[in-house]
């Protein structure tokens, strides 16, 4: 009876010491990602700023890119898979360099400063990642650990620069393996995301927010434009990742050399946008999704031209993320399908927002929650069946080739594949 007693309290001491060990790992990963993403947050927002008030600075995109392929190369990080590598590092002992952060921090904002057609929160999950991975060396933690400040550094960030702590710091618990969560890393995640989000805005960071209106009563037909909506949203993501992963085999194909590559692909950039004769599709385009949902006013053409864009510029080896383009896109095309089918236009964008994100990330509780932070809980019912059908509807393409989908969408089935 007392050596039971004693294994159990010494049991209780193990786990009370582990709890306190990542409490304060995911302190000290919020508040140090969180001030780099709040640093990150205010130079991709001036670049984008800047960008806006100086539109002859696209004609030096080209030469931007020119930059980043050299500052990979000489750096010896011509082969760097971004986010692919973070995630798959979390499932495998891949390391990440500690030199991603800087590469990512300036390309991403030397794109948008030079009318890139790109997001910020790719390079975000990137900067938290080879950060903390960094601080788990330091720190001598086991390759067990070092996965976990993995998670936990990609949830500061992502929640530092997004204001979203509870999207953040499930995305990081979900999208690695679909249909396994590693709640190993629950706590720091959490703690990380919260004490991130925190750290910006005491700095001055706006948390992303949109006003939606026209959620409907739940009824009969207006959950049938709500699945019609949502399984239309996961063709359209099925649509994004492939144009997103062939644009790059296309300038593979064609061009070898980094450098011309990157070159053709600056301007083509520049050509597409005097083609448009808007910059409405230059840099995050975050303008364009408060317009959809908060005034549900979007051009019928936006959601394509966005996606033609960011593929030019992504695929050309510019740097960047993929998420704010989808919300871009989602957003959009909602907003123009809804009146279509009898819902209302800013209401149709929140919905092609949510279930686009989650076909192409494959993550549908981290969709749900994105929902109910951006748009509050009142259409959570609606988030849920848009996010469920496009889920499963979106078969298993996805953005992220380091992800692995664990379990079938269809049927409890244990498949292990990588997304396509």
């Amino acid at each position: 009876m007392e050596e039971t007693i004693r294994e159990k309290l010494k049991h209780w001491l193990e786990h009370g010491l582990i709890f306190l060990k990542w409490v304060a790992c995911a302190l000290l990963m919020g508040l140090v990602l969180g001030a780099a993403g709040t640093l990150f947050h205010y130079c991709v927002d001036g670049a984008n700023r800047y960008s806006g008030q100086y539109p002859y600075l696209i004609w030096f995109l080209p030469l931007g890119g020119l930059l980043i392929v050299f500052l990979y190369k000489i750096t010896k990080m011509e082969r760097d898979q971004g986010t692919d590598l973070v995630i798959r590092s979390v499932r495998s002992t891949e390391p990440i360099s500690i030199k991603t952060a800087p590469l990512i921090f300036v390309s991403t904002v030397l794109t948008h400063l030079l009318g890139g057609s790109a997001g910020r929160e790719g390079a975000a999950l990137q900067l938290g990642g080879s950060m903390a991975a960094q601080v788990g060396r330091w720190f001598r933690f086991d390759e067990k650990d070092e996965r976990i400040m993995v998670m936990c550094g990609m949830s500061a960030a992502f929640s530092a620069l997004f204001g979203a702590p509870l999207t953040a710091a499930v995305f990081s618990l979900e999208v690695i393996s679909v249909g396994v969560m590693y709640y190993s890393a629950l706590v720091p995640c959490v703690l990380s995301a919260v004490v991130g989000c925190g750290v910006a805005v005491y700095f001055g960071v706006i948390p992303v927010r949109f006003h939606l209106t026209g959620i409907p009563e739940m009824g009969a037909l207006p959950l049938g434009k709500v699945i019609l909506l949502a399984a239309l949203c996961a063709v359209l993501s099925v649509v994004f990742c492939l144009v997103m992963h062939l644009s790059g085999k296309a300038y593979g194909r064609l061009l070898k050399n980094r450098y011309l590559r990157i070159l053709a692909g600056g301007l083509l950039v520049i050509g597409l946008t005097y083609l448009f004769q808007t910059r409405d599709y230059n840099g995050a385009g975050m303008e364009v999704i408060h317009r959809a949902i908060d005034g549900g006013e979007a051009r019928p053409e936006a959601f394509a031209l966005k996606l033609a864009l960011t593929a030019v510029t992504l695929g050309a080896g510019y740097r960047g993320g993929e998420i704010v383009p989808a919300f871009f896109v989602g957003a959009t095309f909602g907003c123009v399908m809804g009146p279509l089918i009898g819902l209302d236009p800013s209401f149709a964008a929140g919905i092609g927002l949510i279930a686009l994100f989650c076909g192409v990330v494959n993550c549908p509780l981290t969709s749900l929650l994105l929902g109910v932070e951006l748009f509050g809980v009142q259409g959570v019912l609606f988030y849920a069946i848009a996010v469920a059908v496009s889920y499963m509807l979106s078969g298993y393409h996805g953005l992220y080739r380091g992800q692995k989908i664990i379990y079938s969408k269809t049927e409890p089935t244990f498949i292990n594949t990588t997304s396509t």
